[in-house]
C-alpha cells in the first residue's frame, strides 16, 4: 500500500524522490511539514497531490497580511433563530491543511496554528474543538529575503517535524513536467488510492516499531552536540529529539522493517533538525552553512553497534 501511494504521487509530482519520502514520513509519524522555495516550483502541487491520493478532507488557506486568526481557528456567530452562539469552522477543520505562504501573514495569525499543530484541537471562546483525524499541516513559505514576509518565530518553526527546500527542476524533470501538463496529468486529475482509515492504521503500526535505548541515545547525542556547538545560538530542543525518534520510526516502517536502525536516524536528522538551528551573528558573517555544520556533527556522533 505504501509503494502504491509513493508511485501514485510521483506520477503527478515531478521532483526529488526524497521530497516525497519525507512527506510520507511526516504523514505516518503524525507530524507537520514546511516546504520552502521560490514561487512556481511545485509546493502547492505536492500538497494537493498528497491530499487527493489519500481520500482525506483537504483544505487550503492562502495567507496574506490581512488574514485573521478567526479565518484559521473559526469563530462563533450569533444565531438569531435559536438565540445562541454557533461555532463556524475555520480552515483547521480539515484532515490535510495547506497553509500557503505562511510567512506572508502576521505573527498573530501564524500563532493561531500552534494549538492545532501541537494538541490536535483548537479553542474558540473557551470551547475546545477536536480536529478531524488524521490531521496534518503542510505549510509553504517563500525565502525570507522576499518582500512582504514575516519570519516564523522559533516556537512556530519547532512545531514542524520536517522542512524541505524545493529547488528548480533539472532538464529531464522539467520536460516530464511539461509532458504531464500537455497530457492532462495534473494535480486536478489525481484520484485517491488509499483512505484516511488506512493512514490512521498505518500510523498506529509505525508507532509500535521497536527502537532500542542505544538508538534513542544516538538521536539524543546528535541533538546534544547541536546545543554545544558555539556557532549555533539555538540548538535542537527536546521536542526535536522526540520528532527525530518518530520520524525514524516512520522511515523504518516505510522501508518495511519492524525495528529502527541508526541509519534511519541519520537519514531523517537533516530534515528534522536543520530548520530548528540558528547561527550566531559571527557564523552568519563568516557565511557558515547550517547543513554542513550539522552534517559534521552527525558524522562526529558515535554510532551504536550491535
Amino acid at each position: 500500500m505504501i509503494n502504491k501511494l509513493k508511485k501514485h504521487i510521483r506520477e503527478y509530482f515531478v521532483g526529488n524522490e526524497e521530497t516525497v519520502d519525507c512527506l510520507l514520513v511526516c504523514l505516518f509519524a503524525g507530524g507537520h511539514i514546511l516546504l520552502e522555495g521560490v514561487p512556481g516550483v511545485g509546493k502547492t502541487t505536492l500538497a494537493s497531490t498528497l491530499a487527493k491520493s489519500v481520500k482525506c478532507d483537504f483544505g487550503r488557506i492562502q495567507f496574506t497580511p490581512d488574514t485573521l486568526p478567526s479565518d484559521v481557528m473559526g469563530t462563533e456567530i450569533f444565531n438569531m433563530k435559536t438565540g445562541e452562539f454557533e461555532y463556524r469552522e475555520g480552515a483547521v477543520m480539515h484532515q490535510i491543511l495547506l497553509a500557503d505562504e505562511i510567512n506572508r501573514t502576521s505573527p498573530k495569525t501564524q500563532a493561531s496554528l500552534l494549538e492545532a499543530m501541537a494538541e490536535q484541537q483548537t479553542t474558540v471562546s473557551g470551547v475546545k474543538h477536536k480536529l478531524p483525524q488524521p490531521f496534518m499541516v503542510i505549510a509553504t513559505q517563500n525565502p525570507a529575503t522576499f518582500m512582504g514576509t514575516f519570519p516564523l518565530p522559533e516556537a512556530q518553526i519547532d512545531r514542524f517535524m520536517m522542512k524541505i527546500t524545493l529547488d528548480y527542476p533539472d532538464e529531464t524533470e522539467e520536460l516530464r513536467m511539461t509532458r504531464n501538463m500537455l497530457s492532462g496529468k495534473t494535480a486536478e486529475a489525481v484520484e485517491s488510492v488509499i483512505t484516511a482509515e488506512d493512514i490512521i492504521e498505518m500510523k498506529a503500526q509505525a508507532a509500535k516499531l521497536t527502537i532500542k535505548d542505544d538508538v534513542i541515545l544516538y538521536a539524543r547525542n546528535i541533538a546534544e552536540l547541536t546545543r554545544q556547538e558555539k556557532r549555533f545560538v539555538l540548538g535542537a530542543s527536546p521536542r526535536a529529539v522526540l520528532a527525530l525518534i518518530k520520524a525514524s520510526q516512520a522511515r523504518a516502517f516505510i522501508e518495511g522493517r519492524d525495528f529502527v536502525k541508526p541509519d534511519d536516524v541519520k537519514a531523517v536528522a537533516p530534515y528534522v533538525l536543520t530548520h530548528r538551528l540558528s547561527l550566531t551573528s559571527e557564523a552568519r558573517s563568516a557565511r557558515e552553512d547550517k547543513d554542513a555544520i550539522l552534517a559534521g556533527l552527525i558524522k562526529k556522533t558515535k554510532v551504536p553497534v550491535g
